[in-house]
C-alpha cells in the first residue's frame, strides 16, 4: 500500500517546494561541504569520503526515525506519512514531464529551446551545438538512466531496507550527481561518492534494463531487440551501470544513441527524433508499474506470512 500510494503521490502531486524537499536539503548540505574541501588531492579524497559516509549515516537514521514515528501513528496516517517520505525519493512525474517538454520543443522546430530544456532538466553535457537527433538521443538516454536512478533504485532500496535504505540511496545518488565529475575540481573529491553510487546501482541498473525489455513487449515495441542490444552494448559506457538501461532502451526503440566521443548504443539503427522520446516515455510509465509491483511483492516476502 505504501509503495503504490507513494507512486500515486508522485504522479499526481509532483515534487514539493525545495524548502520542504529532502533532496534539496541534501543538495544544500553537499554544496556547503564542497566549498570547504581541502586543496590537496589526499585531503579532497578523505573529505569526499567523510561527506559520503556522514550523509549516509544521517539519512539512514532519519529514515529509521520516520519509520518508528509512522508505526506509532494510527494506520491511515502512518501509511500516508511513510508514503509521502518515500515519494520524495521518486522522480517519475518530473522525468516524464521534462522529456515531454523537450519533445514538444523539437516538434515545434524550436531547437534553441530544446537545447536549453535538455540541459536544464536532463543532462549535464554541453548542449549548445547539439542537433535535433542528438537532443532526442540525450533525452531518451536520460529517461532510461533515470528510470533506474529516480524510480527502480529507490523502490529497490525501500523493498530491501525500508525508508532508511531509500533515503540513504537518494543521498548517495545526490552526492554523486553533485560531486562525481571527472574534472580538476572534483577528480579526487568525487571519487568515493561516485564509487558508492555505483555500488548502490549495480542491481537496480540491471533490473531496469530487464524491465525495459518486458515493458517494450507490453507496449508493442521491440522487446527481443532490446534484449540483444542490452547484452551487446551495456559495457560500452564508462559507467558500470548507466549503459544497461540505455542500451536496453536503444534496442527497444531501435534507435542509435550517441554521446559524441564517449559511446554508441544501438549502432546501425536510425537516429532518434522527437516522436521517439514519447515512445521512451510510454516504456518508462510501464517500467514504473512493473517496478512498483516487484517492490510490493518483495516487501511482502520480507514481511513473511
Amino acid at each position: 500500500m505504501t509503495i503504490l500510494l507513494a507512486l500515486l503521490l508522485d504522479v499526481c502531486c509532483g515534487d514539493p517546494p525545495n524548502r520542504f524537499h529532502p533532496v534539496a536539503w541534501m543538495g544544500r548540505w553537499l554544496h556547503w561541504m564542497r566549498g570547504r574541501a581541502p586543496a590537496t588531492p589526499r585531503g579532497q579524497l578523505l573529505w569526499g569520503g567523510g561527506i559520503t559516509l556522514s550523509g549516509l549515516a544521517a539519512t539512514f537514521l532519519l529514515g529509521r526515525a520516520l519509520e518508528r514515528l509512522c508505526a506509532m501513528l494510527p494506520r491511515p496516517l502512518g501509511v500516508l506519512l511513510e508514503a509521502a517520505a518515500l515519494k520524495t525519493t521518486l522522480a517519475l512525474r518530473g522525468l516524464s514531464r521534462a522529456a515531454d517538454e523537450v519533445a514538444q520543443a523539437l516538434a515545434q522546430g524550436d531547437l534553441a529551446r530544446a537545447r536549453h530544456l535538455v540541459s536544464w532538466h536532463l543532462v549535464s553535457r554541453d548542449t549548445r551545438q547539439l542537433t535535433t537527433s542528438q537532443i532526442a538521443a540525450a533525452a531518451i538516454e536520460s529517461v532510461a538512466e533515470n528510470a533506474s536512478d529516480g524510480l527502480v533504485a529507490p523502490l529497490t532500496a525501500y523493498a530491501l531496507g525500508g525508508l532508511p535504505a531509500a533515503l540513504a540511496y537518494r543521498y548517495a545518488n545526490t552526492a554523486d550527481a553533485m560531486l562525481g565529475y571527472r574534472d580538476p575540481a572534483h577528480e579526487w573529491l568525487g571519487k568515493i561518492p561516485a564509487r558508492v553510487d555505483d555500488a548502490f546501482n549495480l542491481l537496480p541498473a540491471r533490473l531496469t534494463a530487464a524491465l525495459i525489455v518486458i515493458a517494450a513487449r507490453l507496449v508493442g515495441e521491440h522487446s527481443q531487440t532490446a534484449w540483444h542490444t542490452w547484452r551487446r552494448d551495456a559495457s560500452k559506457t564508462s559507467s558500470p551501470n548507466a549503459g544497461h538501461p540505455m542500451a536496453s532502451m536503444a534496442g527497444a526503440l531501435q534507435v542509435h544513441l550517441e554521446k559524441t566521443g564517449h559511446y554508441h548504443l544501438g549502432a546501425g539503427f536510425p537516429r532518434p527524433q522527437a516522436t521517439d522520446i514519447h515512445r521512451a516515455r510510454r516504456i518508462l510509465h510501464v517500467v514504473a508499474i512493473l517496478a512498483a509491483g516487484l517492490a510490493v511483492w518483495a516487501r511482502r516476502r520480507r514481511a513473511g506470512p
